[in-house]
């Protein structure tokens, strides 16, 4: 069975890693500075290339997920100016067998292929096996996409689900919603307070901001520091968290209704492991499970958080096994 090179492309960082059929190697990972490249008016390519010189590896196939848009083949990077196509990948690595998938599209591919240890149980609820999924992105920004099918068959549509808007429940969601939108409107930003600007990593900042002004103490925090402060027991980050919370499950609850995912939902990114410990606590479950007039969210639907980082480059290699067995 020939190798193929994966690659995982972050706004920061690329990391790189070397397949067997659906299997990461252990040990092949390695990460590189984008800005080094950037500066020196190189790309992925340039990655790649490096990393089969040093490694020695000859491969059959390549596949990179990027965080950007893939239409027809080509990924543009949201946070950088790399054009990539697979022609560029066939170049760099001489690969017969090349793919290119955004980086929520990659984590829906790794579900079925990730340890049963690096999953962590949310909300209990019954999967069927084969069943539509549901993944869910939670890191610098949110986004959503369900995932039918196996093998080579599965598909995992694109989506810009964390732009969607923010629930709204409550006369404190009110509040929350017009903070938010005038926040942004401060920075220069459009106004509109979808889900990615309360559950990603600069949403949670938000949330404190909002939480520190409703106590009526100046603050701003950014997520690192919220979570150290929520695990300090701090009653401003506290709140912050309770208003996460509370958000995901409506969001999460919505979305369910959306795609019905009864093969389960599956949380990926640093907000989501970060934020993992605190949900149970602040009731992520009872909210998620509010009885509507369809009775599905009451008993359907489990919800887990993946907790392998490096989910995205197993999803690359089951997708290139997928493709090569047809």
């Amino acid at each position: 069975m020939s190798l193929a090179i994966l690659a995982d492309i972050g706004g920061t960082n690329t990391r790189v890693a070397l397949a067997e059929g659906a299997r990461v190697l252990e040990g092949s990972i390695r990460r590189y500075p984008n800005a080094d490249y950037r500066a020196r008016g190189e790309d992925i390519a340039a990655i790649l290339s490096e990393y089969l010189g040093e490694s020695g590896a000859r491969v059959g196939g390549a596949c990179v997920a990027a965080a950007g848009p893939v239409r027809a083949g080509i990924a543009r990077m949201t946070n950088l100016d790399w054009v990539i196509g697979p022609e560029k990948l066939a170049a760099a690595t001489g690969a017969q067998r090349v793919a290119i998938l955004n980086d929520l599209q990659a984590q829906g591919h790794a579900l079925g292929h990730i340890a049963a240890d690096r999953l962590r149980p949310l909300i209990a609820g019954p999967r069927e096996d084969g069943a539509p999924m549901l993944v869910i992105g939670l890191g610098t920004g949110v986004n959503a996409a369900p995932v039918h099918g196996r093998g080579a068959a599965r598909v995992v549509p694109p989506s810009e689900s964390g732009h969607m808007n923010m629930p709204v429940r409550s006369e404190e969601d009110l509040r929350l919603m017009r903070f938010i939108e005038s926040l942004l409107a401060g920075q220069g930003e459009p106004p509109h307070c979808g889900v990615e600007e309360v559950l990603s990593g600069r949403g949670l900042g938000n949330l404190f901001a909002f939480a520190a002004a409703e106590a009526g103490l100046p603050g701003s925090k950014t997520a690192a520091e919220v979570i150290a402060a929520l695990e300090a027991g701090e009653t401003v980050a506290d709140h912050a968290a309770a208003l996460y919370t509370r958000i995901l499950a409506q969001s999460l609850a919505d979305l369910a209704l959306t795609h019905l995912p009864w093969g389960g939902i599956w949380l990926i990114g640093g907000m989501a492991r970060a934020m993992a410990p605190h949900l149970a606590r602040l009731r992520l479950a009872e909210q998620f499970r509010e009885p509507r007039r369809v009775d599905l969210l009451t008993h359907a639907f489990a919800v887990s958080v993946v907790e392998d980082d490096y989910a995205a480059l197993t999803g690359c290699a089951a997708w290139l096994e997928a493709l090569r067995r047809g």
